[in-house]
């Protein structure tokens, strides 16, 4: 009976270590890298486009935004980016200038292929409860190009606010005229300390310290 029990205790040890070494492996053989972001398309030629630029805007339902960030696991570079379809927020447009914009994103909302990475990113990364939402907002009117349906860049001014946190940023928006008004996208870089924000490093996984914002939203009249 002492030999059984001890066999018993054994192999429950035995199959508790191998647990632990093998989460993390189990972690890494369901992760993949992320495929790209969502970019503007060109739109098929005989497209009959909206007309009008000057006015506000309204992101509409279908926009999307999230964040992307490189990562370290068990010694494999894996990219990550978790999305949201949560997103509010308009944009002015006068005189053929960009006069202002500001865009919110439930950051609760945000998932990836991976529940408990998404878990972590919320409750212990960016601290939801007390910090719901990231903005980022254009802060510099910015004259427009012509715009068609052919994507064009736009370079703006902005301030992006992450965990109650304001910077000021420089990126190139993507913009293109659609039938049903105008799709932008972009990619605003972010350096977590900047923030506040601690990247995770767990062990066998290790996140960079910067990564980035992405976006792709669909403004309608």
């Amino acid at each position: 009976m002492r030999g059984r029990i001890w066999w018993i205790v054994g192999g429950g040890l035995a199959l508790l270590v191998l647990a632990l070494g093998a989460g993390p492996l189990i972690y890494a053989a369901l992760d993949e890298d992320a495929p790209p972001a969502e970019t503007v398309v060109a739109q098929p030629e005989g497209a009959t486009l909206s007309v009008e630029t000057d006015g506000t805007w309204t992101v509409a339902p279908g926009s999307t935004a999230g964040y992307r960030v490189d990562e370290v696991l068990n010694g494999v570079d894996n990219t990550v980016a978790g999305t949201t379809d949560q997103v509010s927020g308009s944009v002015e447009v006068a005189g053929g200038s960009l006069t202002s914009a500001e865009v919110t994103v439930d950051v609760a909302g945000i998932a990836t292929d991976n529940g408990r990475r998404d878990g972590y990113f919320r409750d212990t990364v960016m601290d939801v409860g007390q910090f719901p939402t990231a903005t980022f907002a254009v802060t510099e009117p910015v004259e427009l190009p012509e715009l068609a349906g052919t994507p064009v860049p736009v370079p703006v001014v902005g301030e992006l606010t992450v965990k109650g946190v304001a910077r000021e940023v420089r990126t190139e928006l993507s913009v293109v005229r659609t039938p049903e008004g105008v799709d932008v996208s972009g990619s605003v870089p972010v350096t977590f300390a900047d923030h506040g924000i601690d990247p995770p490093d767990l062990g066998f996984v290790r996140v960079e310290d910067a990564g980035a914002v992405e976006f792709l939203l669909h403004l309608t009249r």
